[in-house]
């Protein structure tokens, strides 16, 4: 009987950890249910920024999923949806050139040398419409033989005073559309 006792006060133990944790969890995003392999991520603790609302994050493992991916919807606010919705209103190609190279380390003073040789992959910006908002897709792919490639695709417009971004990374293109469609869908 004794035994019994520890387990149920662990069990609700347990119980009490998890259900403090799920407010950390946003909502979800419907069209990739967790049915599927899509996992909810805890947003709540991640996202501290001022203008900036987390409202969903997903994410398909490639051990639960047939095909990789993640989803999200965020909300940006005041200054912050200016200066994104400036970004995303660039041309293609200085798009492509910010999405091609990691943003500057400014914690070093002196520049690393560049790499010789050409560079290993190429990087595409379009535009595109669906759900009757904006959309860009950035494709970055392997020069080699490899095959290797990965695409982004964000859903972006106005609600209200804030600026909603659908966002989706997938392996394949269509795949990136198709989630970033699935995200705005749920915002």
């Amino acid at each position: 009987m004794r035994s019994r006792f520890h387990v149920a006060t662990l069990i609700f133990g347990c119980a009490m950890l998890l259900s403090a944790c799920s407010s950390h969890f946003g909502a979800g995003i419907a069209e990739l249910p967790a049915s599927q392999g899509w996992t909810p991520l805890p947003i709540g603790s991640w996202v501290l920024n001022d203008g900036l609302e987390a409202r969903s994050m997903v994410f398909c493992p490639r051990d639960t999923c047939s095909r990789q991916g993640f989803a999200s919807v965020v909300a940006f606010t005041g200054s912050e949806a200016k200066r994104m919705e400036e970004a995303l209103k660039a041309d293609p190609a200085s798009l492509a050139r910010l999405f091609s190279k990691p943003p500057p380390d400014e914690s070093r003073s002196r520049k690393k040398a560049r790499p010789k040789g050409p560079a290993k992959s190429t990087t595409t910006v379009t535009r595109f419409e669906a759900e009757g908002v904006a959309g860009i897709l950035v494709e970055i792919r392997a020069r080699d033989a490899s095959g290797k490639s990965a695409a982004t695709a964000i859903l972006h417009g106005r609600e209200a005073d804030a600026l909603v971004v659908a966002l989706a990374v997938a392996e394949d293109p269509a795949a990136a559309r198709r989630d970033a469609v699935a995200a705005w869908r749920s915002r």
